[in-house]
């Protein structure tokens, strides 16, 4: 028998189907179901979004006040596990956030009961994925405020998701247009096509493996540079730059060096990804320094990168402005990417609904290069 090899990373192979979204590259556009994420994030809560998601449909008036009230429900820390938190909280570096989240809801998964997906029903995955959805902002946050000497803050559902957020975080009031931004980003990067990390969830759950394990495995994945863990990355490297007129010579210096350039380049646009858009919409409206730093050297990098790298179309991606956005909201740069997951979670629960009620496992093969077997024992 025949057998057809996948390309590198899967690249272009269509591995499973989905009624989530999609990312179409070519057109620099992306949908959650069937409405633009775009316009989403624009006009719709993260509540509303997460609904979709799960749902499959966008809630009427009572039911966005339900969905509500049912995430709130499922935003309480259970006790068990905050003797356990403060030991977690003090493990490991300042950027070190996600493995910490990752320890933590693994240790959620052990002082409650989140059954195997396999045999399970649809409405107890739903639970599953709706504590996590609920619970792991108010997990985040619990950590980082822990770590800081600070005590943890419960949920303030009234303020919205981007309200309740920083809320959680800083302990102030967010201003309005704070929060509304975000909001804005939260609902952006709820989903995003087949990631690395929602392929990682989809996989553990085709084993049947248990909710808390899929999102755990989502997590690790996530953790990598070359995945979520860019957006403080890519801050740090407008640090760098500091001004305009360095921004090309610095390019050079990276490229010449084999560097990748955070916050340029995806792996499926081919034009500017449409979350950096609507993010330097969000940066532009705050105003100040950093915002007209960002947005002039955004345009030098991209000449910069269109001269060096011909060909390559490596425009401005979600991290350029992600970092840009959380840093003038007053986010710590060690929790840009714990952010981006407390909104990612949404779409990993999604995913695993839909693959949950698959009975089949995804198992690939690989081929064999090593030496030729069987070899006589020495």
């Amino acid at each position: 028998m025949s057998t057809q090899i996948a390309p590198p990373g899967l690249k272009g192979l269509v591995v499973a189907r989905t009624e989530t979204g999609d990312v179409r590259g070519q057109e620099g556009f992306y949908h959650f179901r069937e409405y633009s994420a775009v316009d989403l994030a624009r006009h719709r809560s993260f509540e509303d979004v997460a609904h979709l998601m799960l749902e499959g449909h966008l809630p009427d008036e009572q039911e966005s006040a339900s969905f509500v009230a049912e995430l709130a429900a499922a935003s309480t820390l259970p006790h068990a596990l905050l003797e356990q938190l403060l030991a977690i909280a003090r493990s490991g570096p300042d950027r070190g956030s996600l493995a910490r989240l990752r320890t933590a809801v693994s240790l959620l998964g052990s002082v409650e009961e989140f059954p195997a997906t396999y045999g399970a029903g649809r409405e107890q995955v739903r639970a599953g994925v709706v504590r996590l959805v609920g619970v792991v902002p108010a997990l985040q946050a619990a950590l980082f405020r822990l770590r800081a000497g600070l005590p943890p803050l419960e949920p303030r559902p009234e303020l919205g998701a981007g309200g309740s957020w920083l809320w959680m975080l800083t302990g102030e009031e967010p201003a309005p247009e704070h929060a509304a931004a975000v909001t804005a980003y939260l609902v952006s990067t709820v989903d995003h096509g087949f990631s690395a990390s929602t392929f990682t969830a989809r996989v553990v759950t085709s084993a049947g493996a248990d909710v808390v394990s899929a999102v755990c495995g989502a997590i690790g994945t996530f953790s990598g540079p070359l995945h979520g863990g860019a957006p403080d990355r890519a801050l740090d490297s407008l640090d760098e730059i500091g001004t305009p007129d360095r921004a090309r010579e610095w390019v050079r210096e990276r490229v010449a060096a084999g560097e990748r350039i955070m916050g340029f380049g995806h792996a499926v646009y081919r034009t500017v990804d449409p979350r950096a858009v609507l993010l330097r919409e969000h940066a532009q409206q705050l105003g100040g320094p950093l915002a007209e730093l960002a947005v002039q050297v955004e345009r030098e990098v991209v000449d910069a990168l269109a001269e060096l790298k011909p060909g390559r179309e490596l425009h401005t991606n979600v991290e350029y402005y992600a970092g840009v956005v959380m840093e003038q909201c007053g986010i710590p740069r060690e929790m840009f990417t714990p952010t981006f997951a407390t909104a990612r979670i949404v779409g990993w629960g999604a995913h695993i609904l839909e693959q949950s009620g698959d009975p089949r496992i995804i198992r690939p093969a690989a081929e064999y290069v090593g030496p030729q077997a069987p070899a006589p024992l020495p």
